[in-house]
């Protein structure tokens, strides 16, 4: 069959848009990101476009293309490659992959693509990528951000214990040092402090409201090494000390000396922070204990206490954002999503045991250095 006109090339690419499908998924298949999807998954708004090329083919005024193209599917596509994994690149071949199909389809029925109908194909495959690139952008820019807000609250949350520290470290001082024969300018200086630490705990409580909304997500970025894993323990237990001992709680170091762990430090560190500070919060008048051990070559580290343990209908969900306990106050959910999210990103697990009434084991894996990721 000759491709004559344009309603001819309109019924062609209906009534052949299952092998035009194939053919496409064929050669889309080897760009990286497509190779996992399944048929409908890889398919998405590709036959729903099609549609809407045979449509346009239909049309005799091409001006109104880029009109019909604003409410098609283009956007949508653009939104669920982003979703699928995709690269801007990969967006763009997709389309000219099908560009080509359409034109081999054209040949093989006796023509080509020439004048208004190369000029209207070209102005649909043209508006359909800026469309789907625009909305994958846009996407993409919008995912940064929220990764930039989750991080300043993730920061904002940790930075709560060691300013806790710091605000009952200075007011055992000012309570041992700010009596009246004692020079009135250290008084001064004490309370100042006590001030300056109540301004910074003011601040990180409104980062910490107007970033609830965020959602936790992974994309974390490691600087992996080989840590003294009982020295970072053995540094966190002595600056953690005051926020104990005003609990009575006592922090125990179990971890073998010349014990070494590969992390990324300051994510190990913020993990064990969060974890020491919640079972501290858990455990008034107990024993915090922090361990270690080597388990198929894996790190396991656990924080276990003898405090008031969790509910059983709240341990499924204790990871969760967002997620705290209707009986403390001051919690806002954030402290153990971001221990999830943070030993994921080490390619780890975490896991919690825990009886109401005689305590709770918190335990995470850490992979090992031959480990890929």
């Amino acid at each position: 069959m000759a491709v004559e006109n344009l309603p001819q090339l309109a019924a062609l690419i209906e009534s052949e848009r299952s092998a035009l499908l194939s053919e496409w998924r064929r050669l889309v298949r080897e760009l990286p990101s497509a190779k996992p999807l399944d048929t409908p998954t890889l398919n998405d708004h590709i036959p729903e476009f099609l549609g809407e090329l045979s449509v346009a083919f239909r049309k005799v005024l091409d001006e109104t293309i880029p009109e019909q193209l604003l409410d098609a599917t283009p956007l949508q596509h653009g939104r669920q490659r982003f979703e699928d994994g995709f690269d801007i690149v990969e967006v763009v071949a997709e389309y000219n992959i099908l560009r080509g199909c359409v034109h081999d389809l054209a040949e093989r029925h006796g023509s080509g693509l020439f004048g208004r109908a190369f000029h209207i194909s070209n102005r649909v495959f043209d508006g359909a990528i800026g469309l789907a690139v625009q909305t994958f952008a846009t996407r993409q820019a919008l995912e940064v951000q929220r990764r930039r807000e989750e991080y300043l609250a993730f920061v904002a949350h940790d930075l709560r214990s060691p300013l806790s520290a710091i605000a009952l470290a200075a007011k055992v001082l000012e309570l041992k040092l700010a009596r009246p024969e004692t020079d009135t300018r250290t008084a001064k200086m004490l309370q100042t402090l006590q001030r300056n630490v109540k301004a910074i705990e003011s601040l990180i409580d409104k980062v910490l409201k107007e970033s609830a909304h965020i959602q936790t997500e992974g994309g974390i970025a490691l600087d992996r090494q080989s840590i003294d894993l009982w020295a970072l323990v053995e540094s966190l237990t002595h600056d953690l000390q005051p926020v104990a001992g005003s609990s009575s709680t006592r922090l125990v170091n179990g971890v073998p000396e010349e014990f070494a762990a590969y992390a990324d430090a300051s994510l190990l560190t913020r993990v064990f922070q969060n974890l020491i500070a919640n079972a501290i919060k858990y455990t008034p008048r107990g024993e915090v204990t922090i361990g270690a051990q080597l388990v198929d070559g894996r790190v396991e580290c656990w924080v276990a206490d003898n405090g008031e343990g969790i509910p059983a209908e709240r341990i499924d969900k204790i990871f969760d954002k967002l997620e705290t306990d209707p009986g403390k106050v001051g919690g806002i959910g954030l402290g153990l999503a971001i221990v999830k999210s943070f030993v994921e990103a080490h390619g780890g697990t975490v896991t919690v045991e825990s009886t109401v009434g005689v305590g709770s084991t918190f335990r995470f894996t850490l992979r090992g250095r031959e480990d890929k990721v």
